[in-house]
């Protein structure tokens, strides 16, 4: 790897990235992050010296159904590629990043797993070999925060999946504690306060991420193709025959 430039040596670089003060690409990570109300807090979370913020709007393209010329005209899509430096398509350099690792972080719902989606769309599309090297992450925000009363000061869990929070809750009835009324459900990042967005998902020593692999890259494509292409009806079938988690469609 080599050094990678700082934002004061590049001049194309989007205004809102935050960018950190490492230079060094085997420490650094880029946190890609929906929208702006998270923005505050998770610059706030992030420790600078390693960690850089790059904020996203909404939903970006999906480049699945655009041109190459869209995809580079899309202000969202161009600042991700900008950002990493390192190219796009057959002329991506993979010693060329600015950062280790890219991070993926959306709301813990269903709005937030469809932009990781987009996000992977371009990835999969215009960075694979990112992809391939293992050097792109989702993070895991939690789903839940619960609150116990009593017993020891400060006692909180964070669960990622109604599940995980049935099983909690059942182990503090065992042991005849109470929690807060109702439980905590984060419908966003913005719901956090620094220090939460912080133990729960930007701290190295505390956060869970998730890996992306292409170890089938057929595979991948092939759902790619299916979720995010022109084709309607194949999609519209997987929906209807897929076992999806009703609970975390949001009303």
């Amino acid at each position: 790897m080599q050094r990678r430039k700082n934002a004061l040596e590049s001049s194309s670089l989007p205004t809102k990235l935050s960018d950190c003060r490492s230079d060094d690409p085997t420490r650094t990570e880029l946190f890609i992050v929906e929208g702006d109300s998270a923005l505050g807090t998770t610059k706030a979370a992030r420790n600078s010296e390693f960690q850089a913020i790059l904020p996203i709007r909404g939903k970006i393209l999906n480049v699945q159904k655009a041109s190459l010329s869209q995809m580079l005209e899309n202000n969202e899509c161009a600042s991700i590629i900008q950002v990493i430096g390192a190219g796009s398509g057959k002329s991506f350099d993979l010693n060329d990043a600015r950062y280790g690792r890219v991070i993926l972080m959306s709301d813990a719902d269903v709005d937030g797993a469809h932009i990781r989606c987009l996000l992977l769309t371009l990835f999969n599309s215009y960075m694979r070999p990112l992809v391939e090297a293992g050097r792109v992450f989702a993070a895991i925000p939690p789903l839940h925060r619960i609150d116990v009363i009593g017993g020891k000061k400060g006692e909180v869990h964070y669960t990622y999946a109604d599940e995980e929070m049935k099983k909690v809750i059942a182990q503090l009835k065992k042991d005849g504690k109470r929690w807060k009324e109702p439980i905590q459900r984060y419908k966003g990042l913005g719901e956090m306060d620094a220090d939460q967005l912080r133990e729960t998902t930007m701290d190295p020593n505390h956060r869970t991420l998730r890996r992306i692999t292409m170890k089938d890259v057929t595979k991948a494509e092939a759902m790619f193709e299916l979720l995010m292409g022109n084709e309607v009806a194949p999609r519209k079938d997987f929906i209807s025959t897929a076992d999806i988690d009703r609970e975390r469609i949001d009303a």
